[in-house]
């Protein structure tokens, strides 16, 4: 997993509530056994017209969306069903950060494993970023989950909270799979010893 340490990038505000998993990936999507290549389908819904072409009025669709890599939201993101394609659907658009008010608890644990980092904000922190989007184009922010802090070039400083095992998973790219791994020598002597019993 990519660790993830400051993230700058051109933000695109989703100004709606629950957002469920649903959405973000449609089951029909969902055959796939690897993680890779769900970026195409992401918000298929939204993103496409009954006949398949792109439907211009979707904010992501818009001129000013192209290359954002974070995601502003209203509160509940990722609701629905427990779906893991949905967080890799958005990293494989090239989302490295949601923010929103609240998330739903599988989908934010999701998104940690996953090398994206969500971040949660106040109903009112969350109020003025939509209005910094609206007011200045190409807007940007600056995440640095070393300090915990988030901020753009028009004076704003946020901090946000971040349970310390998921931020040091996160800054050291560690997914269930490298914190096993971290334990790589310790394996291998029990699996000696126990080839020895053998």
């Amino acid at each position: 997993m990519k660790p993830f340490t400051i993230h700058a990038g051109k933000v695109v505000a989703l100004d709606r509530a629950n957002i469920d998993t649903d959405q973000i990936i449609p089951k029909q999507f969902l055959k796939r056994i690897e993680r890779t290549g769900f970026g195409e389908f992401l918000f298929w819904d939204w993103m496409r017209r009954d006949d398949g072409s792109l439907n211009p009025d979707f904010e992501l669709n818009k001129p000013d969306a192209q290359g954002a890599s974070i995601l502003l939201a209203r509160r509940n993101f990722g609701c629905g069903s427990s779906r893991e394609h949905a967080p890799w659907a958005l990293e494989d658009y090239g989302f490295r950060v949601i923010i929103a008010p609240s998330f739903a608890d599988i989908f934010y644990n999701n998104c940690f494993k996953n090398g994206m980092l969500p971040i949660r904000l106040s109903e009112e922190q969350v109020d003025d970023l939509f209005r910094r989007a609206a007011t200045h184009a190409n807007y940007q922010l600056t995440a640095n989950l070393e300090k915990c802090t988030l901020a753009d070039e028009h004076g704003l400083s946020l901090k946000f909270d971040v349970e310390p095992f998921r931020r040091h998973c996160l800054l050291h790219g560690l997914d269930d799979i490298g914190l096993t791994l971290e334990h790589e020598d310790k394996i291998a002597a029990y699996e000696a010893r126990h080839a020895a019993i053998a």
